[in-house]
């Protein structure tokens, strides 16, 4: 039986009628009462009146408060006190046979009360009924005081147990709709990435191929060429992208930012096959996310003659990091590009790269090149380019297992 939710079917629906009505049984000695024949007519009309409305409305709060959905707070309290009120009547007016009805009113505050006012709220229902009984037959204090009390404390229990599982339900729900729009955003920042990337490149190649057509057709052919195998491999990634399964490497990003910066004409200085010992996959494939929306920035919006990539293992307070490295020696800025503008301003390509670093433990910083006066690693004047900074939290190195220098030790060596 599924607590907390309304019946699916009629099977389900008999269950839980069965569960409830099983209760009534201690409803045998009033209706056992009223068949004896010993109340006058209008006693035995008012007995039949009072234990009507009693049980349902005893019926109404309990399967109301079993579903998913209660009465509300002042309905609940009313419900409660028109039973004790009933309880007393009949008992004092019909006489012991009537004191059952008292469970019904311990039950009834245990289960629609919140925790702390059925603490209360039981143990006063039970003194109450003690009172009636003391007044009307003695005899059957002892047995009923107890069993009104256990049973009302029973019944708090099976509602936690009730309210416990309505609550987990919608934690699962609000979990799984924070999972889908997780993974909307996901999705949404592989594809910009992606195709970002792509789009760039193919732009760039068909412009080549345009102006080499008409002197040179055999290069437009081959640039043609490299547009078509770009095309299929970002057809490639964005389904991987849609199917959660890609994951970037660096390996494969440098050789691919290699051939976008030669394209574009622009020098590029970057580091060998790099060595990530110690390195998990995910920090990996953040850094290689990052090494691709710089240089699509670079490409797409710096104006730079010449582009340098590093890849370097530094000793930090926290720990190993790895950092990769982007600089350009062009008058724009990857950051205000990325927003669609010059200036500092973050857009969403570098709002999900830092997103990504974030995940991984990682940290990302952006701005321009020599604000101290100092030339930048490509040569230029200070301020006149742009850096990007990824970092990730990297492995101790094998070689270095010894100590590593806090200055830092490259990890690919420039060609």
């Amino acid at each position: 039986m599924r607590l907390g939710q309304p019946p699916r079917d009629w099977r389900e629906l008999l269950r839980k009628a069965l569960w409830i009505g099983i209760w009534l049984v201690f409803l045998n000695s009033p209706f056992l009462d009223l068949l004896s024949g010993e109340h006058s007519t209008a006693g035995t009309a008012g007995g039949w009146l009072g234990l009507t409305v009693f049980v349902g409305l005893y019926l109404a709060l309990v399967s109301r408060e079993m579903g998913p959905r209660a009465f509300p707070r002042w309905l609940i309290h009313g419900i409660i006190a028109a039973l004790g009120a009933l309880a007393v009547l009949l008992t004092l007016t019909l006489g012991s046979h009537w004191v059952g009805l008292f469970v019904y009113v311990s039950v009834a505050c245990g289960l629609a009360l919140p925790l702390r006012a059925a603490y209360w709220a039981v143990p006063g229902t039970t003194v109450l009924m003690a009172l009636v009984v003391a007044y009307v037959d003695l005899d059957q204090l002892s047995s009923m005081v107890l069993l009104t009390l256990l049973i009302g404390f029973a019944m708090t229990s099976v509602s936690q147990l009730v309210r416990t599982t309505i609550e987990l339900r919608r934690a699962r729900a609000t979990v799984a709709r924070l999972a889908a729009n997780e993974e909307r955003l996901r999705l949404a920042r592989d594809l910009h990435d992606l195709l970002g990337h792509s789009l760039s490149l193919i732009t760039l190649k068909s412009e080549l191929a345009g102006r080499m057509l008409p002197a040179h057709p055999d290069k437009a052919a081959q640039q043609v060429a490299d547009i078509e195998s770009v095309s299929r491999q970002a057809l490639v990634d964005v389904r991987e992208a849609v199917s959660g399964y890609r994951r970037p490497r660096l390996a494969e990003e440098l050789a691919g930012a290699q051939v976008a910066l030669a394209a574009a004409g622009v020098t590029a200085d970057l580091p060998a096959e790099p060595a990530l010992d110690g390195v998990p996959e995910e920090r990996e494939s953040a850094l290689a996310w990052a090494l691709r929306e710089a240089v699509t920035n670079v490409v797409r919006h710096s104006g730079a003659r010449r582009c340098a990539v590093s890849l370097i293992r530094r000793q930090t307070l926290d720990g190993p990091v790895l950092e990769l490295s982007v600089e350009d020696d062009g008058p724009g800025g990857t950051s205000g590009a990325a927003g669609g503008g010059s200036g500092g301003g973050h857009g969403n390509g570098l709002t999900g790269l830092t997103e990504r670093l974030q995940k991984v433990g990682g940290s990302l910083e952006t701005g321009r090149v020599g604000r101290t006066g100092q030339p930048g690693r490509t040569g230029r004047a200070a301020g006149s380019g742009y850096r990007l900074v990824a970092r990730v939290p990297a492995g101790v190195p094998q070689e270095a297992a010894g100590g590593t220098d806090a200055a830092g030790d490259a990890v690919g060596s420039g060609t």
